[in-house]
């Protein structure tokens, strides 16, 4: 087991939590962690970019000129790609972008971004970051007291006040446990967690 200290919100050391090796303590596989943040990027990504085809595009119902004696080239419809406003050959439709690794493979790679996290000193246990109120200025200041610029917060369950507080400063995001994924922590420079989430990733992913 790893001992990890426990700060409070004005960063001061209030303690201190076991951390399992199994969770993190991880070997790191960069090809690994790639695959996984490939994975979640292809799941949220729209995917509606669309064009007409020739079924969709209104007109060209009867021959533009005759076939001979114009001096024009050949022409059967309106709705010819070659035309102006015509179809587009090719394009894209809408599709679905996701692709599917293994549940071990996706629990593991997670496992290797929070013991990314702990071997950089990037990991940060806070004891409680729940807040009385909306107020984004306290928001503000706890970040700077603990030392904080574009953190990912997990808290073991959803805190309304913190979320709202927290969601007009750049760079700070606040997720619960069970809504965490491997891009949130990679591209975020510190992450943050309270003992909750702590307890209830290590019982989830053990």
């Amino acid at each position: 087991m790893l001992n990890e200290k426990v700060y409070s919100k004005d960063n001061q050391e209030v303690g201190e939590i076991e951390l399992s090796e199994d969770v993190f303590s991880v070997g790191v596989k960069p090809q690994l962690l790639h695959l996984a943040v490939r994975s979640h990027l292809a799941a949220v990504r729209s995917g509606t970019a669309s064009v007409k085809n020739r079924a969709r595009i209104t007109g060209g119902g009867r021959k533009p000129w005759r076939q001979k004696g114009t001096g024009r080239a050949r022409a059967g419809s309106g709705r010819s790609p070659i035309w102006r406003g015509g179809a587009v050959t090719h394009g894209p439709h809408p599709r679905d972008y996701a692709f599917k690794i293994n549940k071990k493979v996706r629990r593991l790679a997670l496992k290797m971004a929070l013991s990314a996290r702990l071997a950089e000193k990037r990991l940060k246990i806070v004891d409680d970051l729940d807040l009385p109120t909306v107020k984004t200025r306290k928001f503000v200041e706890i970040t700077g007291k603990l030392g904080l610029k574009k953190p990912l917060i997990v808290t073991g369950k959803q805190y309304n006040n913190l979320e709202l507080s927290a969601r007009n400063v750049q760079g700070a995001q606040v997720v619960t446990q069970d809504s965490i994924n491997i891009y949130d922590i990679l591209r975020h420079q510190e992450l943050v967690m309270d003992k909750q989430a702590v307890e209830a990733l290590q019982k989830r992913l053990r």
